[in-house]
């Protein structure tokens, strides 16, 4: 069996079996096509299924090498050598091709995207003015979707919590004026923080409260308008709205409140581990990507100020 033979073996095989899309088919189509090419100058022939069987990692890191060379991006790479081990699994099991030594072989590791934060005249914006965007059209209750809006959002920047965490929040454990110093969240994995409250915030619940009505301890602190916990594509959705009534730029969402949080503290001057405390990461190469973050505005500043920087 030739390789290009098996390519188209192993393409019918993922559309018949896998039941995979168009899309996908293409894509692994030119990734195992981009393979049998360089396999074809590497070897000095077309691989059959002999020459794939005698395959080693050295071999595969030499066509990571190429692509890096020809500027495919390290998501792109990893894309491909997970098409080519699909491939190349499908051989051995499917066609008696022998089992190759691959287990170690790594692929690129794609980097984190930087967190986008606002600048802090944004986020101040949101967390103020969010009920803004109910002045205009038909709502069902617009006086309370307002504040509603504008206490969660000033929760999420100020206390740098998830969205899903702060809509997770029942009456009960609401901040409010004269409250605890600090409030207990449950983050990723059920795992419990305590982070402190502003008292701006405090005055932002409470005056939220006042327009949602009373309710038990264990009702839903943030409600929809008929009353139910507050979906997230709802929140997401009327921030939005504020976006484009406040012109704000396309990354002002509830998690870039989050992320204004930890940056606009490190640029402040915070202690790297204490921001990973408060935002809950389990790790702290988590929590260090917002030094970039800070590192990228401190050269905009520059650029922007310095007389020799244009």
């Amino acid at each position: 069996m030739t390789g290009e033979a098996a390519r188209a073996a192993w393409l019918a095989w993922l559309a018949r079996e896998r039941r995979a899309g168009r899309n996908t088919l293409e894509a692994y189509g030119r990734d195992a096509a981009e393979f049998l090419g360089f396999l074809t100058r590497h070897l000095g022939g077309e691989p059959d299924l002999a020459a794939l069987g005698a395959l080693r990692p050295a071999d595969l890191r030499g066509f990571l090498a190429e692509r890096a060379a020809q500027g495919d991006a390290t998501a792109t790479r990893a894309r491909r050598l997970a098409a080519v081990r699909g491939f190349l699994r499908y051989l051995t099991r499917h066609h008696g091709m022998a089992a190759l030594p691959l287990g170690a072989l790594r692929g690129p590791r794609p980097r984190p995207p930087i967190p986008r934060a606002l600048s802090a005249e944004d986020a101040r914006a949101v967390a103020t003015r969010a009920g803004d965007a109910y002045a205009a059209g038909r709502h069902e209750r617009p006086a309370m979707q307002a504040a509603r809006d504008v206490a969660l959002f000033a929760l999420l920047y100020g206390a740098g919590l998830r969205i899903a965490e702060a809509l997770a929040l029942d009456l009960g454990d609401a901040p409010l004026p004269g409250g605890g110093a600090a409030l207990r969240v449950l983050g990723k994995g059920a795992k419990p923080r305590l982070v402190p409250v502003l008292p701006a915030v405090r005055e932002a619940i409470a005056a939220y409260l006042r327009a949602r009505g009373p309710g038990a301890p264990a009702d839903p602190l943030f409600i929809g308008a008929r009353g139910g916990r507050l979906d997230p594509a709802v929140a997401q959705r009327a921030l939005r709205a504020f976006r484009r009534l406040a012109g704000l730029p396309e990354h002002a969402t509830p998690h870039a409140l989050r992320h204004s949080f930890a940056t606009h503290l490190l640029g402040g001057g915070a202690d790297l581990r204490a921001i990973q405390e408060l935002l809950g990461h389990a790790s702290l190469s988590t929590t260090q990507r917002y030094t970039a973050v800070d590192a990228e505005g401190l050269l905009a500043t520059w650029r922007r100020a310095h007389p020799r920087a244009g």
